[in-house]
């Protein structure tokens, strides 16, 4: 059917008084393809910085030396099927897992490939840092696709923790809904750090993402401020004409809802959640953000994004997965592979990881929550002189589990140094285009851009293979 933004958008241009019903209707598109829904609900846990394929999901140990990794491959669960002995407890999980082996575009920037990996397009024309900030003319974020193809909630259909996808004052283009308008937008939860902020770090084991009204206001002082906000409202009726009030009018409904939606406040507060379950994920950012998306969804938000990075006990901005060498030194001496191996990277990330699939499980969520596990782009076949790996898009590795996913799988492959697509290649756009469908959505769906051109909103073609 039209869709509700697409149908408002030709009333405003003709008029709603010179339609009949019969003109409304011939106005719909066709019907979209029935899609089989597999999933609820999606937790997309970004990798800001690219993983190294060839340190975790893809070992090469015959590789030649410089190339090969000094992580060793170990069994799995599934026969065939080896991780990095870095990653253990994930290996426990590997029945779980459909391994994408092939996944390819052709960008280094981080900006641009952000923008390639949560759209599913390439940016044309590229705009690198500082000039990749968001606007309204981009194409929508996953997280958006989610709000605009899926069913109307009464809370917001996607969040994004522990901060947004952004450093210095900037958002990264292709983390809100663009074209789409703010109605889209996902809601956005933590702070923006620099790189050259200091000040100490909150306490993680203690903080609590926020979520909540300001000390002197009162839920009942703010239904006394939406009732005077509605009765302006009544005697202003021009005023609900404007584009940017309507807007704006949608934003603070999605606020209002938000703020009274105790399930999703209880969700945001993990002393709710027993001791043993936050020890397992790990009493650390990302171990509490992962339990965090866990209890978002429960709650009946569609899209959890996870954003990965790390915030030193300074509070400088590191991104740990993009693990140069010494190009990036972080404060306490660790580089490269130092990195990979400290507490808060490899290590964290395999607890949290495997505590995230286990935890979905025993509840009975895990078959109808998809979780994607992807950074923008892979690492470098040679490590450099700096014993790191610097930015490849040629050939890395995503994860998918749940969600009728078939697990214990791996699809496509690289060449002996992980360096290069062997067999079926895999795009951005062909990796969203696959959580869609495996949560029911139609990638095939029509939008407009602001110019008014149609579009698929995802471009690209769902892995039957793994569905």
């Amino acid at each position: 059917m039209l869709h509700r933004r697409d149908a408002m958008l030709r009333l405003g241009s003709v008029g709603c008084g010179a339609l009949s019903l019969p003109q409304l209707m011939a106005m719909e598109q066709p019907a979209a393809l029935p899609v089989k829904k597999l999933a609820r609900s999606c937790i997309f846990l970004f990798m800001w910085g690219g993983q190294p394929q060839q340190d975790m999901w893809d070992i090469k140990p015959d590789a030649p030396e410089g190339i090969r990794s000094p992580f060793k491959p170990i069994a799995t669960t599934v026969s065939g099927i080896t991780l990095s002995d870095q990653m253990p407890q994930t290996a426990r999980q590997a029945d779980k897992l459909a391994i994408i082996r092939s996944l390819t575009h052709s960008t280094t920037d981080h900006g641009v490939s952000v923008y390639h990996t949560m759209t599913g397009r390439a940016m044309s024309p590229p705009r690198t840092f500082p000039s990749n900030g968001r606007t309204r003319s981009d194409f929508p974020s996953i997280a958006s696709m989610f709000s605009y193809l899926g069913e109307q909630s009464p809370i917001p259909a996607s969040f994004s923790i522990p901060r947004p996808v952004a450093h210095d004052g900037l958002y990264y283009a292709g983390t809100h809904a663009g074209f789409l308008g703010s109605t889209h937008d996902p809601v956005e939860l933590g702070e923006v750090f620099n790189h050259v902020q200091t000040g100490p770090r909150p306490d993680a084991e203690k903080s609590k993402l926020p979520l909540a009204l300001p000390g002197d206001v009162s839920v009942a002082r703010l239904q006394a401020r939406r009732g005077l906000l509605s009765l302006l409202e009544t005697e202003d009726r021009a005023m609900q004409r404007d584009a940017s009030t309507v807007a704006f009018d949608s934003i603070y409904e999605s606020a209002y809802r938000l703020i009274h939606a105790t399930t999703v406040k209880d969700a945001l507060n993990l002393e709710l959640e027993s001791p043993a379950v936050r020890d397992r994920y790990g009493r650390n950012e990302y171990g509490e953000s992962f339990l965090t998306a866990r209890r978002l969804v429960e709650a009946g938000v569609r899209l959890v994004t996870v954003n990965w990075m790390f915030i030193t006990p300074r509070a400088k901005v590191y991104n740990v997965w993009d693990a140069h060498g010494g190009l990036n030194d972080l404060e306490h001496g660790e580089t490269g592979y130092g990195m990979l191996k400290a507490n808060y990277c490899l290590p964290a990330f395999d607890q949290a990881y495997s505590a995230l699939l286990d935890d979905l499980a025993v509840r009975g969520l895990l078959d109808e929550t998809l979780v994607s596990c992807v950074g923008e782009f892979g690492r470098t076949p040679k490590i450099n002189a700096v014993n790191g790996r610097d930015h490849w898009p040629f050939c890395y590795s995503g994860v998918l589990a749940g969600g009728g996913i078939q697990g214990g799988t791996v699809y496509g492959a690289s060449d002996k140094q992980a360096a290069y697509v062997k067999e079926n290649p895999v795009t951005p756009g062909d990796y969203l285009a696959t959580v869609c469908q495996a949560c029911g959505l139609d990638p095939t769906r029509e939008v407009h851009d602001l110019q008014g051109r149609p579009f698929k909103i995802c471009d690209g073609e769902p892995i039957s293979a793994i569905l």
